[in-house]
């Protein structure tokens, strides 16, 4: 494998951890950490480094939702799935951003990674008092209904909800 400034940087990161699948998870953990992703490149580094093949690193990688092997979008919308926001409509909810949004759930928008947005799954974290809801970068908007979910989704998503020529104070081109 060629020594690369990517490479080396890698390297580094991991250079503590002990060969075999002990440390597998905490390599995993430092590359999203540091890089917001794991990207592709490092898993033969880390293969080679913990002394595993490149299918489990691949495999391990693939297993966990949380890991991601391309850069995360500018804006996450995570749809809470949990018992208690599916009790109180959350299905409608994801239904009403998949179709404002444009994409499903697990995709991202097209635009660039920096300024895209993505509508992704989330298990319950113990917030049902909001439920429906949806998480944004983190952030819990709940109660949601299916007029907010409209409204969320345009306020989100700019090809939803596009600013008419002339409206923003400029001339019309």
């Amino acid at each position: 494998m060629p020594e690369t400034e990517a490479t080396l940087e890698i390297k580094n990161l991991i250079a503590d951890l002990k060969p075999g699948d002990g440390d597998l998870l905490a390599a995993l953990h430092r590359l999203q950490e540091h890089y917001g992703y794991i990207p592709p490149t490092a898993i033969p580094v880390v293969a080679q480094h913990l002394k595993l093949g490149t299918a489990r690193v691949y495999g391990t990688i693939s297993f966990y939702s949380e890991f991601r092997l391309t850069p995360p979008p500018e804006t996450t919308v995570s749809w809470c799935s949990g018992p208690a926001c599916c009790l109180k409509g959350s299905e409608n909810v994801r239904l009403i951003l998949e179709a404002v949004l444009g994409i499903k759930m697990g995709e991202n928008t097209e635009d660039p990674p920096s300024a895209g947005l993505g509508l992704h799954l989330a298990q319950c974290n113990g917030t049902c008092d909001l439920a429906p809801l949806v998480w944004i970068n983190g952030r819990a908007r709940g109660r949601l209904s299916a007029a907010d979910a409209v409204r969320l989704a345009r306020e989100l998503s700019p090809k939803a909800n596009p600013r008419p020529a002339g409206r923003d104070g400029g001339s019309p081109s």
